[in-house]
């Protein structure tokens, strides 16, 4: 076994290394750019080297600094995790000739599998049923519409490289080809440092079905069953499951000796994930194969029992697979849900900013936390926003979904908008209960699944009020420990005035608007003037950090987040947010110029494609924004024309800059 390994990765999937690595007494080294020197996985590995400034390009997709970084730390092998260089034959050729150990296959299986349009090639050798599609080299325009057309609309533009959908783009029509050609090309090379693409037919209701595979060096090769994927936003998983509910056991068989045979014919070595699309009749198509750990591998080890991490390890390191096929059986059910920083009623926009709260649900046998990030630290614009995955595991499907119910309730993170609530709804719908998935699940059921904005009820508004108070009384109690004369009326809590009963107004803001609440203080407590009616609370702050409050004489405890002015509510339902309203900040707001493209995030520009003085259509994209290794295409949301335009292709913004300002008889324009 290996003394000292790198992990040419960063977040959850280096965490998750570090924990096997140390289990088997391997050293670990970890990697980190200028944004990640203080990240988990920094502090958890027993070494770290710098190895670039924070863009990917520059740090972890840059080889030579990578192998620098090993030599200096006298690392025998190096993991890279997923995604990054995990699919690049050049980076396992280049760690190879350094002398280092490679954990996953050969370069010349990750040229062949790793690219998508090749792999589809020898599936097709293999007798593999494949997608109908275009994957070849011409990689011109005029190309892809001719094949687009043979193919027939609608399509799927998907980049051959990487995967987490990124560069990949349905396309409904032929006018909407040549912008998501681009688009993809654009997302392609900043991901994987490829631009090459290919399209599929775009299958209508399939589900994604993915079966692990794992080989070793002297010809042993195995399936550790499938996984059902087809939970989805932007082509990416955030819902997992094994094994695929709702197969037969024919289909679950040849599912597994279909991947095992394509492999087989490659000679795979390692971990490896074959993809394939499963019809409504039935019929699977090979999509495309992963040769690399998997996001998603909590579940199969949960329903298996073993440590696909190990098993990595153990392989590269020249031994035989732990066990034959007829070793490994299927026992219970799991799920993994993905939590992201991202806001799924503005379209899953990706979030960014500090988890001033972050508390997951407690760890066990059935229950586990994988992440990359503590309370405390940033969620950044340089990469993906995920938080945390909650892999959860009961005796059947319904007791794996209730331990999911429960888990995803215990989540509470303040600072950041999630998508916590999403899952939540995912794991409660009828739909998915009786394992009725498919790839266009969230989409079809988008309306149960993020209701429209509603008013919080009054105990949740008492609640935020609450906390808002709570925090007041805490500084008025630290000014008065500050104060020459501590003992001055003025330093009280409990709401004094010289002339009489004190009150106060607390102005909350959410998507419905501004909310005002009147506060007086009496006997202790306080009495609310809520939408309802009069409200009487009283409470404080239990140690664990949750407010215990009694509302007009019942007993409620809950989280309610106070930080730099917004007021986060968890506890009671979904999750409630709230701003504290500034009467200045709206003063300006109304000052601004109306009609004006605003970043919804902070990110750099990759596309400015209108200029001042155009006539723009609804609809039409003006920039196009990169940022957590997605792009962002902002749009006119009605006719007019530009003004002006502030931003120039490659510049960083802000949230909150101002992109491109319309002439005045022009109508509004906002971010799409």
């Amino acid at each position: 076994m290996f003394a000292k390994v790198l992990i040419a990765n960063r977040g959850e999937i280096a965490c998750r290394i570090i924990r096997t690595a140390r289990r088997l007494g391997i050293g670990t080294v970890a990697v980190y750019s200028d944004a990640d020197r203080k990240a988990l996985h920094v502090r958890r590995a027993d070494e770290a080297c710098r190895i670039g400034p924070a863009e990917a390009k520059a740090s972890y997709l840059d080889i030579e600094s990578i192998l620098a970084a090993a030599k200096e730390t006298r690392a025998d092998a190096v993991h890279p995790g997923y995604g990054f260089l995990a699919e690049n034959a050049a980076f396992a050729e280049a760690a190879a000739r350094a002398g280092l150990v490679f954990v996953g296959p050969g370069p010349q299986a990750i040229r062949d599998l790793g690219s998508k349009s090749r792999a589809k090639a020898i599936m097709e050798k293999a007798g593999v049923p494949t997608v109908p599609g275009y994957h070849g080299m011409a990689q011109d325009d005029a190309t892809f519409a001719s094949e687009a057309k043979r193919i027939g609309f609608p399509v799927l533009v998907k980049a051959t490289a990487g995967g987490g959908g990124r560069g990949m783009r349905v396309v409904a029509a032929p006018a909407e080809l040549a912008q998501a050609l681009a688009s993809a090309r654009r997302e392609a090379e900043a991901a994987f440092a490829d631009p090459t693409l290919l399209l599929e037919k775009y299958l209508s209701r399939p589900r994604h079905v993915e079966v692990q595979v794992f080989a070793d060096a002297f010809g042993n090769l195995v399936h550790l069953f499938e996984r059902d994927c087809s939970l989805q936003r932007r082509h990416q998983k955030i819902v997992e499951e094994a094994p695929a509910p709702g197969l037969s056991p024919q289909l679950r068989r040849r599912l597994g000796e279909t991947a095992v045979a394509g492999c087989r014919a490659v000679g795979y070595r390692n971990a490896g994930t074959v993809e394939f699309l499963l019809d409504e009749d039935g019929s699977f198509y090979f999509m495309e194969m992963n040769t690399r750990l998997q996001v998603e591998h909590p579940v199969t080890e949960m329903i298996t029992g073993q440590d696909l991490v190990e098993w990595q390890f153990r392989v590269a390191a020249g031994e035989r697979l732990p066990l034959d096929q007829s070793d490994l059986a299927i026992k219970g059910h799991a799920i993994e849900a993905r939590l992201y920083a991202e806001d799924p009623a503005r379209d899953d926009l990706p979030q960014a900013g500090r988890l001033v709260r972050l508390v997951m649900p407690t760890e066990g046998k059935d229950v586990r936390v994988e992440s990359g990030v503590s309370e405390g630290d940033e969620i950044g614009v340089h990469y993906d926003p995920m938080i945390a995955k909650i892999a959860v595991w009961g005796e059947d499907r319904l007791g794996a979904i209730h331990r999911l119910q429960e888990s995803l309730e215990a989540v509470r993170i303040g600072g950041v908008v999630t998508n916590r609530d999403l899952l939540a709804a995912i794991a409660r719908h009828p739909a998915f209960v009786a394992g009725k998935v498919d790839t266009g699940f969230i989409a079809r059921h988008r309306a149960a699944l993020v209701p429209a904005p509603s008013r919080a009820p009054d105990p949740v508004l008492a609640l935020a009020c609450l906390a808002v108070l709570l925090d007041r009384a805490d500084s008025r109690r630290d000014e008065a420990r500050r104060a020459a004369d501590r003992h001055s009326p003025w330093h009280r809590t409990d709401g004094w005035r010289l002339n009489g009963v004190g009150a106060q107004t607390i102005r909350l803001r959410d998507d419905l608007g501004e909310l005002s609440v009147t506060v007086r203080f009496q006997g202790g407590g306080y009495v609310l003037d809520l939408p309802q009616g009069p409200v009487r609370v009283a409470g404080g702050r239990t140690p664990a950090g949750e407010i215990s409050a009694d509302i007009d004489g019942n007993q409620v405890t809950a989280f309610a987040l106070h930080d730099g002015g917004e007021i986060a509510v968890f506890g009671l339902g979904p999750t409630w947010r709230f701003r504290l309203a500034d009467p200045f900040l709206a003063a300006a707001t109304e000052d601004a110029p109306a009609g004006s493209l605003i970043a919804p995030m902070p990110g750099k520009i990759a596309a400015v494609n209108a200029g001042a003085g155009d006539t723009v259509r609804r609809g039409q994209v003006l920039v196009v924004l990169e940022a957590m290794k997605m792009e962002h295409a902002l749009a006119a949301s009605a006719d007019g024309r530009i003004e002006a335009i502030h931003v120039r292709r490659g510049a960083q913004v802000a949230e909150g800059d101002l992109l491109v300002s319309f002439a005045s008889d022009g109508k509004e324009s906002s971010e799409g």
